[in-house]
């Protein structure tokens, strides 16, 4: 497999940057580039955010569709750079209620509600990819700030779309084939052609190990014909790629093309949910300076603004295969928090609001996450301040409603040794009850 490299990314449509402006040190940086993939457009007309004055009390408003955990971490980096933080969500109960975001109420599927937020906001992002895409372009052709630009979040939206524009740009992708749900003959002709086993992917609507499932027979195929759903009517068959380790690279980018990458990340994944992860990723320099300069060409190549995460395969040949992106913050950034100068939250409000990006070098020579998964029991509240005995510790509660299998919070440990910062989390993580 090839793999495009920072310097041949697709397209040179160019992404206008400001005359004079130097490279901001700290971290790995870089100024305007440009490109698209396919079709990807928004980045030669950069609106700026301030769309409104300051009102002595907000630096300024940036809406944010979706209420989770994502959006009350992203309140949590807002307060102290005093920016307003408006939710649209249904729930008044939602995390980031709970944690004092302003309160939007409606669904991110009503254009009238998503319009009335962007009209109270200098930007509008996302926490989530639930929001129709149509709609936003809308937004932004009514002079809206929307970031990340519609083009750019349907390769997040919609899998295919980002198989078929990302192999089209040269970058290595599975092998893949589009079918019709309950199309069991196709998912045979595939795997003749690429082996058992295959994954079977609901193109839309999946995360956190829904809508994946693998086949290792035409047995399984013939049982996800009967309960393998599908919202688009269509199902993604890719090869099953033998993974040595899973990546993540997270970049901030703003409209005006400077970006700053983050550390690379080593992602542990148990039925498809990250479960913990370690940063930087115990790579070889030379793999993880590879996967940094593949994710920033996907960025700048889709002209992703925002915090852009880009997942990746390493092969047990070594070769670097891109699987998913995130437009959006992203669990394998929550790290961050703790263990970088910047978090991917505070570095996501000033990108989408085209202010200079923070210093992404970390802190302390290693940091380890685990997610608090929900058990068969609540989380133990009280067992906090045990959590947090061993100083090297720090707690992230979502304040969700527990049920089994559901985030509700992570636990960060720095540390100057991986199997130290890994117990200390660990450790962390059962005194809390996680799964």
């Amino acid at each position: 497999m090839t793999v495009t490299s920072l310097d041949t990314a697709a397209g040179n449509a160019g992404v206008p940057g400001r005359p004079g402006e130097p490279e901001p040190p700290g971290g790995t940086a870089g100024g305007p580039a440009g490109g698209t993939v396919g079709g990807a457009a928004g980045g030669t007309a950069v609106r700026s955010a301030s769309r409104r004055a300051p009102s002595g009390t907000a630096s300024a408003v940036v809406g944010v569709v979706g209420g989770g955990q994502l959006a009350r971490m992203m309140h949590q980096a807002a307060i102290g750079l005093g920016v307003e933080l408006v939710v649209l969500c249904d729930d008044a109960e939602a995390a980031a209620v709970r944690a004092g975001a302003t309160h939007h109420r409606g669904l991110a599927q009503d254009p009238a509600a998503v319009h009335a937020l962007a009209q109270r906001c200098d930007v509008l992002t996302v926490e989530h990819e639930l929001v129709p895409n149509a709609l936003l372009a809308e937004l932004a052709d009514a002079g809206h700030s929307v970031r990340p630009h519609a083009a750019a979040l349907a390769l997040a939206q919609d899998k295919l779309a980002a198989r078929r524009s990302l192999g089209r740009a040269g970058f290595a992708v599975p092998a893949f084939a589009e079918l019709s749900v309950g199309d069991v003959d196709g998912i045979e002709r595939f795997a003749t052609q690429h082996g058992w086993p295959v994954v079977l992917k609901a193109p839309s609507g999946g995360y956190d190990g829904r809508g994946v499932t693998v086949l290792r027979n035409r047995v399984d195929a013939v049982a996800a014909a009967g309960s393998f759903g599908s919202p688009c009517g269509r199902w993604l068959v890719e090869q099953h790629i033998d993974i040595a380790t899973e990546l993540a690279v997270l970049v901030a980018r703003r409209p005006s093309g400077w970006w700053r990458a983050y550390p690379v990340v080593e992602t542990v994944q148990d039925d498809g949910i990250c479960t913990e992860l370690l940063v930087p990723a115990q790579i070889p320099d030379e793999l993880a300076r590879r996967a940094t300069s593949l994710a920033v060409s996907v960025v700048e190549g889709i002209d992703a603004t925002g915090i852009c995460a880009v997942e990746l395969f390493v092969t047990t040949d070594g070769e670097l295969v891109v699987n998913e992106l995130a437009l959006r913050p992203h669990n394998s950034g929550h790290a961050t928090i703790d263990a970088v100068v910047t978090s991917q939250f505070e570095n996501h409000l000033r990108a989408v609001l085209d202010w200079p990006l923070g210093d992404t070098s970390l802190c302390a020579p290693v940091a380890a996450m685990v997610n608090l998964l929900g058990a068969d029991e609540p989380l133990d509240l009280a067992a906090v301040p045990q959590a947090l005995d061993d100083p090297r510790v720090r707690v992230h509660l979502y304040g969700k409603a527990w049920r089994p299998g559901r985030k509700l919070g992570h636990v960060t440990a720095v540390g100057d040794a991986v199997d130290t910062a890994r117990q200390a989390a660990h450790a962390a993580a059962a005194a809390l009850g996680s799964r």
